[in-house]
């Protein structure tokens, strides 16, 4: 129960980034908050998980070029998905984004280990796609423009490639306790000239306490309760629990910003976050007497 906890709570806390975002209403460009927010919350992390002997596993054979990937696509998933955000609100963002995931995981997994792709996995591919067909429709009633929903896609599959990338980093023994700030902090140098080119609105006072809360609250602590539980759980029942990120970001859009979808926006969503049920919640194995 300690480590449902600990993986539930860091959900919640990542489903706050969104509404977050609009909510504090800084004016701050969405990349420019991308890279202080992965700046911050990287080099916490770094200070607090990552040890000498885990910086060793990384340069490990095949383990760099897989840290490198995993460097870019952390960098892209920030950048995109506040974007999305700013672009499509956070409730729709949130669905588009988390509802890739899985079927870009799905692709990698069979690219690169060779794992069949289930009749779930399908199904929520099938799930997904409609649901941004849905979003699409004109008089759908969603903030969503075709640029929006491209950057909240973009967003999804770079998360899935991370996750991908994690396994084989894992897989050349490297420690993904050292990997993970490191692909954070380096993220953040990678995008942190962006914040010469769009620096304003950072010296607010809201624009501090949205970066603070980002970075220490969503991506330090998140992580730390992420890790702490996610080591003694099934893949499947994570994969469940990570359903209330969507969720929180869905109800906080909601309740909070006011966030109104038309019939065809939210059927969409929905479709999304049932293909993203399908895909995470474990199957019922008959067992013979």
């Amino acid at each position: 129960m300690g480590a449902v906890a600990s993986v539930l709570a860091a959900a919640v806390l990542w489903g706050t980034v969104g509404p977050a975002q609009l909510w504090a209403d800084t004016g701050v460009h969405p990349v420019s908050l991308g890279a202080c927010r992965m700046l911050l919350g990287g080099l916490v992390l770094s200070l607090l998980t990552v040890r000498p002997a885990g910086l060793r596993t990384l340069g490990k054979p095949g383990a760099g070029r897989w840290l490198v990937l995993s460097v870019l696509v952390t960098a892209a998933f920030q950048v995109c998905f506040l974007q999305a955000v700013q672009r499509s609100g956070a409730a729709l963002a949130t669905a588009v984004a988390f509802g890739t995931v899985p079927v870009v995981g799905g692709l990698c997994a069979r690219w690169l280990a060779g794992e069949r792709l289930t009749r779930r996995w399908l199904w929520g591919t099938g799930c997904a796609v409609a649901g941004i067909a849905l979003l699409l429709l004109p008089g759908s009633g969603a903030r969503a423009d075709l640029l929006g929903l491209v950057f909240a896609v973009v967003s999804g599959a770079s998360f899935g490639v991370y996750i991908a990338a994690s396994k084989q980093l894992a897989a050349h023994g490297a420690d993904l306790a050292a990997a993970a700030p490191v692909s954070v902090l380096c993220a953040g140098l990678l995008v942190s000239p962006y914040l010469l080119v769009a620096p304003e609105g950072l010296a607010t006072g809201r624009a501090l306490a949205l970066i603070g809360w980002l970075g220490l609250g969503t991506t330090a602590l998140g992580y730390l309760l992420f890790t702490r539980g996610v080591g003694r759980l099934s893949a499947a029942t994570t994969g469940t629990l990570s359903l209330t990120e969507p969720l929180v970001a869905a109800v906080l859009g909601v309740v909070v910003l006011g966030e109104r979808p038309g019939p065809a926006a939210a059927a969409g969503a929905a479709l999304m976050l049932l293909g993203l049920v399908l895909v995470s919640v474990p199957e019922r194995r008959r067992v013979r007497p």
